[in-house]
């Protein structure tokens, strides 16, 4: 695995497998004053570096105002709004179950066929075999989670790179799904069941609950606790996090397990939400994951992927999706705006990574000429 070094004091530079992940850093204080620059240009360039960590939020006022303004009957209610917090619940929950893989350096290419056939398995219990909900919902997430210890087996003690194996064993979990389903339609679950996800409480979908308080609680862990800074740090140098006294490989495997449980949460609510679904459903929940965590690199925390920089993603793609949707109605506009937004976050992330590796030079060599002696 490709993976860059941890300065003291920087984000870490999160690139699993070769990924390029955004770079974006700010210098320490004073730093270009000792270095020979000029204090407007250290202003300058802490604007730049706000202006890019919350450009996510200029890039949703603005497609709030284009929209507003081109289809105002049908983009400025309150309908819709409900229906792009509700839409992308499930996708934020997928997104931070990835988000985990990512920070410790390794892909994770089933997650969205991990969700089919856990939506799959989930729906078959509840109404085909007549499982208790409760009962249903555990064991799904139990089988995602062992899918994810799956793929932590191939990468980590087996030694497969992770895009290749995460791949494969995506491809086997739809070949699964679509045994079980034998390309039929499963379900659908009784009412008792969708209550999970049809719950409005003060008129707000009980999904978008959900994702938020597991957002809230991924923030904490990454933000604040050791297990976050050592998952990281995994990510970002996995020898030097090991010469610290870091259990890399543990936190791999945690990581990976972390990413097919979340998966699963993410599978039974979708469940709930729909209560019938095919072998393809888990094709909705690849393409538009990895672009928020590449986007999510770039924004409010440059340089690692952070919940915050996440929920700004995820709503700006939201609303792009949902404001062309209602303009075009054409079916293929997810698709395409997802995989345009791929393309940019990664081509940005390339970019900051060149800015950044060029600035460290210019200083280096700044330093090393301010810190010699002419008269030697």
């Amino acid at each position: 695995m490709a993976r860059t070094s941890v300065s003291s004091g920087a984000a870490p530079r999160v690139a699993p497998d070769g990924a390029v992940a955004a770079i974006a850093e700010s210098r320490p204080a004073g730093e270009s004053m000792r270095s020979g620059a000029k204090p407007t240009s250290l202003t300058a360039n802490l604007g730049r570096l706000r202006l890019g960590r919350y450009s996510g939020i200029f890039l949703i006022v603005a497609l709030v105002v284009i929209f507003g303004s081109w289809i105002p009957q049908t983009f400025l209610t309150a309908t819709t709004v409900q229906a792009i917090a509700q839409n992308e619940a499930i996708t934020i929950i997928v997104s931070l179950s990835l988000m985990a893989a990512l920070a410790a350096g390794v892909f994770d290419l089933s997650i969205g066929q991990n969700v089919g056939l856990g939506a799959v398995v989930c729906i078959s219990l509840v109404s085909t075999y007549h499982w208790n909900p409760v009962a249903a919902c555990v064991a799904t997430i139990l089988m995602c989670g062992a899918i994810g210890g799956l793929n932590a087996l191939l990468i980590v003690v087996v030694g497969i790179d992770s895009f290749i194996a995460t791949l494969g064993v995506g491809s086997a979990l739809l070949a699964a799904a679509e045994f079980l389903t034998n390309d039929q339609f499963v379900g659908p679950t009784p009412a008792s069941f969708q209550i999970f996800a049809e719950w409005q409480p003060l008129g707000i979908p009980v999904l978008i609950i959900y994702a938020l308080v597991l957002a809230l609680a991924a923030w904490y862990v990454l933000e604040h606790t050791p297990v976050g800074r050592r998952l990281y740090a995994t990510g970002a140098n996995a020898d030097a996090a090991r010469l610290a006294g870091i259990a890399t490989k543990r936190y791999v495997v945690g990581a990976l397990i972390l990413t097919g449980l979340g998966v699963g949460v993410a599978a039974v609510l979708l469940s709930a939400e729909i209560g019938s679904v095919s072998a393809q459903v888990g094709n909705s929940y690849l393409l538009a994951p990895f672009a928020a965590c590449f986007l999510a690199a770039t924004q409010i925390k440059p340089g690692r992927y952070n919940v915050g920089g996440l929920l700004v993603a995820l709503f700006l793609l939201g609303i792009g999706v949902k404001g062309l949707s209602l303009v075009t109605g054409a079916v293929w506009i997810p698709d395409l705006f997802n995989g345009v937004a791929l393309i940019l976050a990664v081509g940005l992330a390339v970019i900051l990574q060149r800015r950044t590796q060029r600035r460290s030079k210019r200083q280096a060599i700044s330093a090393e000429i301010g810190g010699s002696n002419p008269m030697e």
